[in-house]
C-alpha cells in the first residue's frame, strides 16, 4: 500500500517507520524543510531508540521519503495518515490549527479521477466530536458531493516514547472510530499482522479513548506520589508499600472499580477515605488527589439523581430497587441509595423501595441509627416484590440489575450502575 503520513514529529516519523518495515512506501509530509531534508537524508529527526536505523533502511530501500509538498503524490496513495500536533491553547483546549489546515490540504487534493476512496485516518490526538463537527464539514465543503471518494476513520496512537517501535508492533489495543462503528477494510489490512485486542466504535468513543488513557496514568501517578510522601512522613518503605499492592490482581490492578456506574459507599470506603486524608493532614503529606475522592463521590451522586429525576414528571411515583450500599446485605451505612432515596424524598417525589435483604426490625448498632437517622420513614417506603410488580411506576431505578429479571410495570427504567 502506497501511504501519505502528515506530521514528521515523534508519532509522525515513527508511524512512517513503522509502516515501512511492514512493506509499505510512505511518502512523509511536513512543513518543516529542516524535518524533511533529514528524512531524506535517511535519519529521524526526533531522537528515539532504533528510529534511525528503521528510517535508513527505508530511505535506502526506496520506501521512505519526506516533502513539503504532497499535490504530487496523493492520488496514488491509498491511505492518507493524520499526526500532527494538537498542542495545548492558552485555555488548556487543544490549538486544532494544524488539523484544520491538513484536512483542507487533504480535501482540496483528492482528484475525482480516482478509481478507490482515500481512506483518511487521524491519530493525532483530538476532542470528541473533532472529526464530525470540524474535519468532516471540511471535506464536505470541499467535495460536495463526492463524498465517496474518502474515508474518514479515526484511529488513536498508543506509542510511548522510547519505547515507541515496539508499542507500535505490540500495541495494548487498537482502537478504531469509523461513521457507523463498522469495519474499516484498509485499516484492516494495515494492522493484519498485529496482535492486540481490537475495538471498532463510534467517532467520539475513539477520540475519548486516549483522553482516558492518559488522564487515568496520571492519576496513578499523583496517586503514588501521595501515598509515598505519607509513608515518607511515618517512616514507612514505599517501596514495600508499593510491592503489595501490585501483587492484587484481583481487585487492586484489575478491572473491578473501572467502570463508570454508581457511587461509592458503605462502611469502609469512604471512612478510610477520610482517615487517609487526617493523617496526610496531621503529617504534612498534602494528598491533594486523596482530598477530592469524597467530593468527587458526592458530585457523583447529585448527577445520579439529577440524571434520575428529569424522568419523573410533579408528583411523579419512583420505585428504587435495592437500598444496601450492596447486593446480599442490608448494611445501610453510607450507602449511596440512602442518599439519592432522601434527595427523591426532599424533591416531594412519592418514593418506593424494594429490598428484600433490608428488614428494619433486624437492623442493629450503627447499622440501625444511620438508616432511620437518614431516613426516618424507611418502614413505611420498604414494599414486597409483589407490590412492586403490580403498581405502575413513572420510573424504576435499578441499582442491583434486578429489573430485567422482574415483571414491572413503568414508563422507564435507568440502571444506575451502567448510566443507562
Amino acid at each position: 500500500m502506497k501511504i501519505a503520513v502528515f506530521g514528521l514529529g515523534y508519532v509522525g516519523i515513527t508511524e512512517a517507520a513503522c509502516l515501512t518495515r511492514q512493506g509499505h512506501e510512505v511518502i512523509g509530509v511536513d512543513v518543516s524543510d529542516e524535518k524533511v531534508a533529514i528524512v531524506n537524508a535517511g535519519k529521524s529527526p526526533v531522537t528515539e531508540p532504533g528510529l534511525d536505523d528503521l528510517v535508513g533502511r527505508a530511505v535506502r530501500k526506496g520506501l521512505l521519503s519526506a516533502t513539503k509538498d504532497a499535490s504530487r503524490h496523493l492520488d496514488s496513495c491509498a491511505m492518507a495518515i493524520v499526526c500532527v500536533g494538537t498542542p495545548s491553547a492558552p485555555d488548556g483546549s487543544h490549538n486544532m490549527s494544524y488539523i484544520v489546515e491538513v484536512s483542507h490540504q487533504i480535501a482540496e487534493l483528492v482528484g475525482p479521477a480516482r478509481a478507490t476512496a482515500l481512506t483518511v485516518v487521524f491519530r493525532s490526538t483530538m476532542r470528541p466530536g473533532t472529526i464530525e463537527e470540524l474535519v468532516l464539514p471540511i471535506f464536505e465543503d470541499a467535495l460536495r458531493d463526492r463524498m465517496d471518494l474518502v474515508e474518514l476513520a479515526y484511529y488513536p496512537e498508543f506509542l510511548r516514547e522510547s519505547v515507541a517501535i515496539e508499542d507500535y508492533f505490540n500495541p495494548p489495543k487498537i482502537v478504531i472510530g469509523t461513521k457507523d462503528g463498522e469495519r474499516c477494510t484498509a485499516l484492516d489490512e494495515l494492522n493484519a499482522r498485529i496482535e492486540a485486542p481490537v475495538f471498532y466504535t463510534s467517532y467520539r468513543a475513539a477520540e475519548m479513548t486516549k483522553f482516558v488513557d492518559n488522564s487515568f496514568h496520571a492519576v496513578k501517578i499523583a496517586f503514588a506520589n501521595e501515598v509515598g510522601r505519607v509513608c515518607d512522613k511515618l517512616g514507612i518503605s514505599a517501596a514495600t508499600v508499593h510491592k503489595i499492592f501490585v501483587s492484587d490482581t484481583k481487585l487492586n490492578i484489575s478491572p473491578y472499580y473501572l467502570r463508570p456506574g454508581g457511587a461509592f459507599g458503605g462502611s469502609c470506603l469512604p471512612k478510610d477515605v477520610r482517615a487517609l486524608q487526617y493523617i496526610a493532614s496531621d503529617v504534612g503529606a498534602h494528598t491533594h488527589v486523596v482530598d477530592s475522592v469524597l467530593r468527587s463521590n458526592d458530585a457523583h451522586k447529585t448527577f445520579l439523581f439529577e440524571n434520575c429525576v428529569k424522568s419523573v414528571p410533579a408528583g411523579g411515583h419512583v420505585l428504587m430497587l435495592g437500598l444496601a450500599f450492596k447486593e446480599d446485605s442490608d448494611d445501610l451505612r453510607e450507602s449511596p441509595n440512602i442518599d439519592l432515596a432522601r434527595k427523591f424524598l426532599q424533591s416531594h417525589i412519592d418514593l418506593s423501595i424494594y429490598d428484600p435483604h433490608v428488614e428494619p426490625s433486624k437492623l442493629l448498632g450503627q447499622n440501625l441509627g444511620y438508616a432511620f437517622s437518614n431516613l426516618p420513614a424507611l418502614r413505611k417506603l420498604l414494599i414486597p416484590k409483589s407490590v412492586a410488580e403490580s403498581e405502575l411506576f413513572d420510573l424504576v431505578v435499578d441499582t442491583r440489575g434486578w429489573a430485567k429479571h422482574m415483571a414491572l410495570r413503568t414508563r422507564r427504567v435507568i440502571d444506575v450502575n451502567t448510566l443507562s
